[in-house]
């Protein structure tokens, strides 16, 4: 949720965040009538209870014989007390309800438009060149016996699958590299609920444009995540936290679940794009004055593993409406997969500001002694998806694969995967 304040006393800049994003600059209008309106209805509530109040003293001094008139007379005021409060209550939601439907503000910079106009900030690497006709991740997959489309379908239907010997192993290699770089820069490492309430999924602003995509249990009333970045978000809701001695970090480790609605034929093969996968996100809460400085420390955490996992990535700074409804700012780093031609994301990174926590009432104390939200960000470390960039991207011609060297002491030592006869 954007500040009320700021809404109060700059619409324009709101208005201007929403244009960028390609979104509604009428909502902020209805916005700002619907706070006024809440205001007033505070007003009036307040004004009526202080009147209440001074009556009560009134009547319990007045003399007996005077106090069944005052009584009655309380009885009306009482009513109109409760009346108001329920105008202040009906106005409060309604406010709720205009404000959240407007997007984070944007900050400085982020480029205007759609998914295709975003802004190439760096290209890092060369692109792979074979003397062979590479093969693409799931064929490799498949000859190293290491991914398994059809018994996931059988099972579970289409957009499943089996990790299965170097397949799964490969995959907790990638994580746990992950997760030792996340404990050394000073994540507290979290294994997370995959089902959350929907008040979480709400706070973290799952449940906008792309609701659809998210997995909703009915009879629970529980959601299902598509990023563990919803249950970290979640952690400390309704808290007053201590970020005065720097951020607290979280390393998420969980099962990720999306719907995928509005995918269809795109990304059928493989798993580039599927309903479950595995996923190491890091998290911050941090003073609101650092989060810009602490998104470029997280994107550098990313670019690192990818530059020492030996795949030639680009950064791209996101543009406005491709941001989604919390994200102020998001860098996307997308590798290179050699049978598409192509960058694909295999990472982001979004600064969040406060637009989370003050949904899910995450605050911190100031100098002053108030509290305000925190700001929130998130990225994520590593996934599934990371195995089809590094299976093209290190096969040979014999169906073989090339172990990055850095991943190596996860495996056990062992430099080479090897098809299976």
């Amino acid at each position: 949720m954007i500040d009320p304040v700021l809404l109060r006393e700059n619409p324009d800049l709101i208005k201007r965040s929403q244009e960028l994003r390609g979104e509604s600059a009428a909502l902020v209008d209805a916005a700002v009538e619907a706070d006024a309106a809440r205001r007033t209805a505070i007003t009036v509530f307040e004004a009526l209870r202080a009147e209440q109040n001074a009556f009560g003293k009134q009547v319990a001094q007045a003399p007996k014989e005077a106090k069944a008139a005052l009584v009655a007379e309380a009885q009306e005021l009482a009513a109109r007390v409760k009346a108001a409060n329920q105008a202040a209550s009906d106005a409060e939601a309604e406010f709720t309800l205009a404000v959240q439907r407007l997007g984070n503000v944007v900050i400085d910079g982020v480029p205007a438009g759609g998914e295709d106009d975003f802004v190439v900030l760096r290209e890092v690497g060369g692109i792979p060149a074979f003397d062979f006709e590479p093969r693409d991740h799931l064929e490799i997959g498949e000859l190293l016996d290491a991914i398994d489309m059809q018994r996931g379908a059988k099972v579970s239907g289409a957009r499943f699958h089996y990790l299965k010997g170097i397949g799964a192993r490969l995959e907790l290699a990638i994580m746990n590299m992950g997760l030792d770089r996340a404990i050394a820069a000073g994540f507290t490492p979290l294994i997370t609920p995959t089902l959350v309430r929907p008040e979480i999924m709400q706070g973290t602003g799952y449940l906008g444009a792309h609701a659809d995509e998210v997995y909703y249990l009915p009879e629970q009333e529980l959601y299902l995540t598509g990023t563990s970045e919803v249950a970290l978000a979640g952690y400390h809701a309704d808290e007053i936290i201590d970020v005065s001695n720097g951020p607290i970090r979280y390393a998420g480790w969980s099962t990720c679940y999306r719907s995928e609605a509005g995918s269809h034929g795109k990304d059928t093969r493989g798993i580039i794009r599927v309903h479950q996968f595995n996923k190491l996100e890091m998290f911050t809460f941090i003073d609101p004055a650092d989060a810009e400085a602490e998104h470029e420390r997280l994107l550098g955490w990313q670019e690192g593993m990818l530059q020492d996992l030996g795949l030639t990535y680009r950064v791209i700074d996101t543009a406005a409406g491709d941001l989604g409804t919390s994200a102020a700012r998001k860098y996307d780093v997308e590798a290179w997969v050699p049978t598409q031609n192509a960058y694909r994301e295999l990472t982001s990174t979004s600064n969040c500001t406060t637009f989370q926590a003050r949904r899910l009432e995450i605050r911190h104390r100031t100098e002053t002694g108030k509290t305000a939200p925190v700001a929130t960000l998130n990225g994520t470390l590593a996934t599934t998806r990371w195995l089809v960039a590094i299976l093209e991207t290190h096969q040979r011609a014999d169906g073989s694969v090339v172990v990055p060297e850095a991943l190596r002491g996860y495996l056990g030592g062992l430099e080479v995967l090897e098809p299976i006869a």
